[in-house]
């Protein structure tokens, strides 16, 4: 059975700072591409960052750029986001997504809320 399971979300003040992890089981993690998707309450989901399945690529939203840092393990299975700087229009649930790098598997985990809020 395949799990995505984060954890790091909370309330934070602008200007602060938060990690997520992503930790995956059921899936042969190093297969995979992982990604860090974003959803505002009212707005479709976005892609935050990704990074490939050797960890050697990375790719940030221009949004973020400069803030945020994917990062992964594979002999821990997980995946991080550290995101600092937060504004109040980075809050949101953030969903962990893993992509079979030479297969169509795709699975999200269920989400982190984050709520950056004075």
């Amino acid at each position: 059975q395949v799990q995505l399971v984060e954890s790091g979300g909370g309330l934070v003040q602008p200007g602060g700072s938060l990690r997520l992890s992503c930790a995956a089981s059921g899936i042969t993690f190093k297969l995979y591409v992982m990604s860090w998707y974003r959803q505002a309450p009212g707005k479709a989901r976005e892609l935050v960052a990704n990074i490939s399945s050797s960890g050697g690529t990375t790719n940030v939203a221009s949004v973020v750029k400069g803030r945020f840092t994917i990062s992964r393990d594979s002999a821990k299975s997980t995946l991080w986001l550290q995101m600092n700087s937060l504004k109040p229009e980075d809050t949101g649930m953030y969903y962990c997504n893993a992509r079979g790098d030479y297969t169509d598997l795709n699975y999200w985990g269920q989400g982190t809320q984050v709520t950056v809020s004075s």
